[in-house]
């Protein structure tokens, strides 16, 4: 790791691969996104540092950390956008409440019971399990039919 003068901080680039985007997104989403210029999605995403610059001596470019999405998921549907936007502000709240948002939105401060309420409806890991183990053994039932 580089050590960066406390003093300055690194300016954010995210790289352009968005294959993890594109994948995530609907045939209609991305259609949408390009017939309607300003139209947005709500999207969970993994961000993966994968390069910077900045941090030689003597160097005299200003700090940057270059980002990757190296996971996606988009909302597919009103209501999972919904809960992903609450879990937005959620966490904005949070960010608030620490001291370094300026804007309070409306709702509960608790993190923790938005994302578990955002959550209630979606499959667990061990639902998608169970979902994943019936398919295969359809898929063989069929088979050998």
């Amino acid at each position: 790791m580089h050590d960066l003068d406390p003093d300055k901080l690194p300016e954010v680039k995210v790289d352009g691969n968005a294959g993890w985007l594109q994948a995530a997104l609907t045939a209609a989403q991305r259609r949408g996104l390009w017939e309607n210029p300003g139209t947005s999605v709500f999207a969970v995403v993994e961000l993966t540092s994968k390069s910077f610059v900045g941090h030689a001596e003597g160097e005299d470019k200003d700090p940057q950390v270059k980002l990757r999405i190296t996971v996606a998921e988009v909302a597919q549907d009103h209501e999972q956008a919904g809960l992903v936007a609450e879990v937005m502000r959620a966490m904005m709240r949070r960010r608030r409440m620490n001291g370094t948002l300026d804007e309070l939105g409306p709702g509960s401060r608790d993190v923790e019971a938005a994302v578990a309420e955002a959550l209630a409806s979606h499959p667990t890991e061990g639902e998608f399990e169970v979902h994943s183990d019936r398919k295969r053994r359809a898929g063989r039932v069929e088979q050998y039919g």
